[in-house]
């Protein structure tokens, strides 16, 4: 499992698990519960590249980022 800390994000912290470059598991402390279960459920299985570039620049409102990004 590897744990990213990020910045300028509603969630406190994103741990993620791989199969090889697959992602197996994705988990949020803080943020919007319900829409990052669902970003979690959506990536599981996918290549790690193809998430990168599917989420990639996701904003949140006014913010320059979102969690999924």
């Amino acid at each position: 499992m590897h744990t990213y800390t990020p910045r300028g994000v509603c969630s406190r912290a994103i741990s993620v698990e791989l199969d090889g470059d697959r992602v197996s598991r994705v988990e949020f402390a803080g943020g919007c519960d319900g829409n990052l279960k669902a970003v979690s459920k959506l990536v599981r299985g996918m290549a790690v590249d193809e998430v990168a570039a599917l989420l990639e620049g996701n904003t949140c409102g006014r913010r320059t980022t979102s969690c999924a990004d």
